[in-house]
């Protein structure tokens, strides 16, 4: 196991505490989507606690805001701010560390979370360093079932009319959201497709919870000229978790006593 394999479990590990503590939370997506902000922050993107004021820092928008969870482990791990403050105070009364992220933070961009609009919000972002001169690259990790939203259409289109090339959109596709699998709700298969006719560069993930799959894909990004890019990653809902994988029941749960401690043996065991 190479370390960031390492740190991704360390991280699952953080947020089913967090879960565990403020009895809330969207641990399914959390530990879908953890391996993509770990990738992202430890090896792609150009932000750090140090250069977070720097009119050249890489943006990250978190579209799909309900997993907050998982980027505050991930910006707490990187140095942001006391990652335990984040594990013991997520989600309680008088905490910053809301159910979504907010700018009370630090590093945070925006307040997101209203689905949808993540992602217009980074063409605008995109568009801004085009015409400033500016350097900064912007990703935007969105939720499959966040998909059904024609704002996100609208953007789409407004990104490659622009050719925002220093954008990155991230698709979490894992099938599920809160009221049933994405294609029973409202499919938008074939994603690719759709992106494809869009006019953006697509690149496939086949197994989006994978950190090389994931290294190699942000790498074809960051080359890629004259289009925006989009990884569709295919991840597992509640991945490293036998009892939430893949069951719709977890988008938003609350363990048990006894299920808190069969996950953590369970990652502990990857970790030994």
């Amino acid at each position: 196991m190479d370390e960031l394999t390492r740190k991704s479990w360390q991280l699952r590990r953080d947020i089913l505490e967090m879960m565990d503590r403020s009895k809330a939370g969207h641990v399914g997506g959390d530990l879908s989507v953890v391996d993509i902000l770990n990738v992202l922050y430890n090896e792609v993107m150009n932000v750090s606690p140090e250069n977070f004021g720097d009119e050249n820092r890489d943006r990250f928008l978190l579209s799909k805001g309900h997993c907050a969870d998982a980027l505050f482990a991930v910006l707490g791990d990187c140095g942001f701010f006391d990652k335990r403050e984040a594990i013991e105070t997520f989600s309680q009364y008088g905490s910053r560390f809301i159910g979504h992220p907010n700018t009370e933070v630090n590093g945070i961009e925006i307040n997101s979370g209203s689905l949808g609009h993540g992602l217009a919000i980074g063409v605008g972002m995109a568009l801004a360093a085009k015409r400033k001169g500016r350097t900064y690259r912007t990703y935007v990790v969105l939720g499959d079932g966040e998909m059904a939203e024609g704002s996100n259409y609208e953007a789409m289109m407004a990104a490659a009319q622009y050719n925002l090339d220093n954008l990155c959109a991230t698709v979490d596709l894992n099938g599920l959201q809160i009221s049933g699998t994405t294609d029973e709700v409202m499919s938008t298969a074939p994603l690719n497709k759709k992106f494809e006719a869009f006019g953006w560069n697509v690149i496939e993930v086949v197994d989006g919870n994978n950190i090389d799959q994931l290294r190699e894909a942000y790498a074809k990004a960051a080359e890629y000229k004259g289009k925006p890019s989009v990884v569709i990653a295919h991840t597992t809902k509640g991945k490293g978790v036998s009892f939430m994988e893949n069951q719709i029941s977890w988008h938003h749960g609350v363990m048990s006593s006894e299920q808190y401690q069969q996950a953590i043996a369970e990652i502990e065991e990857v970790l030994a």
